[in-house]
């Protein structure tokens, strides 16, 4: 069978979420909604992906550029939306529909209906599951033979019987059809329902009328066609989502010591033999490469960290880490911070747009911005870059085994040559020569008698 196109229905709005925001463009472990179908379908060989988008057209922007958008007019039901992707369609291609709102639907799960498909000789195959509480969703009505009759909405009072809304077996929004006979089922469909709306499965008893095999593949896992509605069942999905993430890593190879604690968004990268303590948020598109240990109360945001790289309670925002380096506690590196092997940014410490050489230190209590810093430096406590002069930013050059010592502030553009030293408590604002000592700072004056002088005015 050929690989089928990939039409995605997503012209909904979502106003049950109450947000500004579309209903698939809301962010599941850190990646859009609309995403985890297309992921899937891509996954299992899709050929073409088709999103139906409704007239505000607030998706296109968001997706891929290989995917293609069609968008359907006025909100009239399932089997319109289809309609509206029909022009871009092949009908000797076999069409796969997917709800966008259905984000744990896996690669491996659709090309086990494409196989069922494949295998039946089917027309038409939709995927089914059975739910202890189905409401809400289409039932699948079968006959005496078990074969699948039609599919019955529950959208509205009216829509379907007592019996009907009785049956567990419910329709999971996902379906297979051979292309050619969809676009003549789609062409007889009609509103004749409770909303008044062109519902997709109402191509299935068209195609049984006219001899076709149309069939039901079950879901192992009815969490697999779990929907979204609001977000309630955003925060459900998501978790799920979260644990089955926190599986492929664990089973990969790393520790996560508290996973109810612990979140880990979908695009990031974790190396073996690495340790994730609780409450660690890793966001983005992190790497964390084999034997580091991050956390605990730490976050990490788009970030890359190397090997045997510790990262204790602080936050990470598009920053670098090579191996061996020690960041924390109370570090804050920002973007363009760029430790080098077995550096150390300590406690309370902030880094941005800097390079800290290899085996360099800014132990605690420190800013260094707009920075170069060669190999086997120290910074003292309280060591500032004052990079900015109220309307450019400047940068300051700390050569290679510089001593910067406590409370020294280094007024930029300014270079501290190698093996050069600082005198504490100093402001340098000229550059400091090689091996040179640079001391910035007024010599101390003893007032004798002062405490008595004051005494006596009291």
């Amino acid at each position: 069978m050929p690989a089928p196109t990939v039409v995605i229905l997503a012209a909904g709005e979502g106003t049950r979420m109450r947000s500004a925001l579309p209903k698939l463009l809301h962010p599941i472990c850190g990646r859009p909604m609309i995403h985890w179908p297309l992921l899937a379908a891509r996954a299992a060989g899709a050929d073409r992906v088709i999103v139906v988008d409704n007239p505000k057209e607030r998706l296109a922007e968001h997706l891929p550029g290989d995917v293609e958008v069609a968008i359907q007019a006025a909100p009239r039901g399932t089997g319109d939306a289809v309609a509206a992707a029909a022009p871009l369609l092949d009908a000797a291609a076999p069409v796969l529909v997917i709800n966008g709102d259905m984000p744990l639907i896996t690669g491996e799960a659709i090309a086990g209906i494409v196989d069922a498909h494949a295998r039946a000789g089917a027309t038409a195959t939709l995927a089914s599951m059975e739910l202890e509480d189905p409401s809400g969703y289409g039932r699948v009505v079968r006959g005496a033979d078990g074969g699948v009759v039609r599919v019955v909405e529950t959208k509205s009072a009216g829509d379907a019987t007592e019996r009907e809304l009785a049956i567990r077996e419910v329709n999971a929004g996902l379906y297979l059809f051979d292309g050619a006979a969809l676009f003549s089922a789609l062409a007889q469909l009609d509103a004749d329902n409770a909303q008044g709306e062109l519902y997709l499965p109402g191509v299935l008893p068209l195609l049984l009328a006219d001899g076709r095999l149309v069939q039901a593949h079950p879901l192992a896992d009815p969490a697999l066609a779990l929907g979204v509605n609001d977000r309630v069942d955003l925060a459900d999905v998501t978790r799920l989502a979260q644990a089955r993430i926190h599986r492929a890593h664990q089973r990969a190879g790393v520790t996560i010591v508290d996973p109810a604690s612990t979140r880990i968004d979908a695009g990031v990268a974790i190396g073996p033999d690495t340790t994730i303590e609780p409450s660690t948020f890793l966001r983005g598109a992190t790497r964390i490469g084999a034997g580091c240990t991050v956390g605990p109360l730490t976050t990490v945001i788009d970030s890359t960290i190397a090997d045997r790289v510790t990262v204790r309670h602080a936050y990470l925002d598009g920053a670098t880490a090579a191996d061996g380096v020690a960041i924390g506690p109370f570090a804050y590196l920002r973007p363009g911070a760029r430790l080098e092997e077995d550096a150390k940014a300590g406690t309370f410490v902030e880094i941005k747009n800097s390079v800290v050489g290899p085996g360099s230190k800014v132990p605690h209590l420190s800013y260094v911005g707009d920075t170069d810093i060669g190999a086997g430096s120290n910074l003292g406590a309280g060591t500032i870059t004052a990079n900015y002069d109220g309307r450019r930013k400047h940068r300051t050059t700390i050569g290679d085994r510089v001593r910067i010592s406590v409370d020294t502030a280094l007024v930029a553009p300014v270079t501290v040559g190698d093996d050069a030293y600082t005198a504490a408590g100093s402001v340098i604002t000229d550059d400091v020569p090689a091996g040179a000592l640079g001391v910035a700072r007024q010599r101390q004056t003893n007032v004798e008698g002062y405490a008595d002088r004051r005494k006596e005015e009291d």
